[in-house]
């Protein structure tokens, strides 16, 4: 992805989430920033109903989108609870978080991403006039080519004391070698700290529908100029967390999160495919 433009991926990913906003009842994820946050056009179609693309496989993508950064914010109100004052959004996209949040001046947020998608993001939060709070620190990296540990401490980053990591929709266009850099920071950060991020299992661990579904999405993000690169087993993927530090894994698969989310529904939501969320604790 050039990093001249903004993530078409993440573009994607913030329509979805503000399409679930007037989709899928009950919510989720409550986000009412997210209509405001992607392109005026965009949400004046949403809001219409015009969506280019209602199909099945729409639905799952958006319930999962949804649901992982719930997860997230789940996973950080128990942390924030047990004292952590930093939270480190990695490959942040047009997340709304930091903008909605209620924690206050208890809680720094880090944004970590492309600085073409920070720049972009920065213009639609002054046309929507959502105010960035001073607890917000933009943190321009290329994961391909940058130092985290040294972006982050740059940035004012407390390495002392424990820190919660979210990384979404990031690992699975990133290269071993640039997931392993990543992990090994956090992992060697102090007891406490936290990392959830979500996974793929390789093409060849799926059945037939979910190879299907895959090779659709793989071709949409090729296109998009952002191609997918890595995906782990569920027992590697547990050893190498172990390696790098973390004592504590905890891997949901689909039929996790539909019991935790999204039991009981009328509407037929529910995440399917090949997709995982991981909680990791130090």
């Amino acid at each position: 992805m050039s990093d001249e433009r903004p993530s078409r991926t993440a573009e994607r990913v913030a329509e979805h989430r503000a399409a679930h906003q007037l989709l899928d009842v009950p919510l989720i994820l409550d986000d009412p920033l997210a209509l405001r946050i992607i392109r005026p056009e965009v949400a004046e179609r949403l809001r219409e109903g015009r969506n280019d693309d209602d199909s099945l496989v729409t639905g799952y993508r958006r319930a999962f989108f949804a649901v992982r950064s719930r997860f997230a914010e789940d996973e950080l109100s128990e942390a924030v609870a047990r004292g952590v004052g930093q939270y480190v959004l990695l490959g942040a996209g047009f997340d709304t978080f930091a903008y909605r949040h209620s924690y206050g001046a208890a809680l720094r947020v880090f944004e970590v991403d492309r600085a073409a998608t920070q720049r972009e993001k920065r213009d639609r939060l002054h046309q929507a006039a959502i105010p960035i709070p001073s607890s917000v620190t933009f943190v321009p990296m290329d994961f391909a080519t940058d130092r985290l540990d040294v972006v982050l401490r740059a940035a004012g980053l407390e390495r002392s004391v424990p820190a919660f990591f979210g990384w979404l929709g990031v690992v699975p266009y990133l290269s071993l070698d640039a997931i392993d850099a990543t992990l090994h920071f956090v992992g060697s950060g102090p007891p406490g700290t936290t990392l959830v991020f979500d996974y793929g299992v390789p093409r060849s661990s799926m059945n037939s529908i979910q190879q299907r579904f895959f090779d659709r999405m793989a071709g949409r993000v090729a296109a998009a100029g952002e191609p997918f690169q890595t995906f782990f087993e569920p027992v590697d993927l547990d050893a190498r967390l172990r390696r790098f530090g973390f004592t504590t894994v905890a891997d949901y698969a689909a039929a996790a999160l539909n019991a935790r989310y999204f039991a009981g529904r009328r509407d037929g939501l529910r995440v399917a495919g090949p997709a995982h969320l991981v909680k990791a604790v130090v």
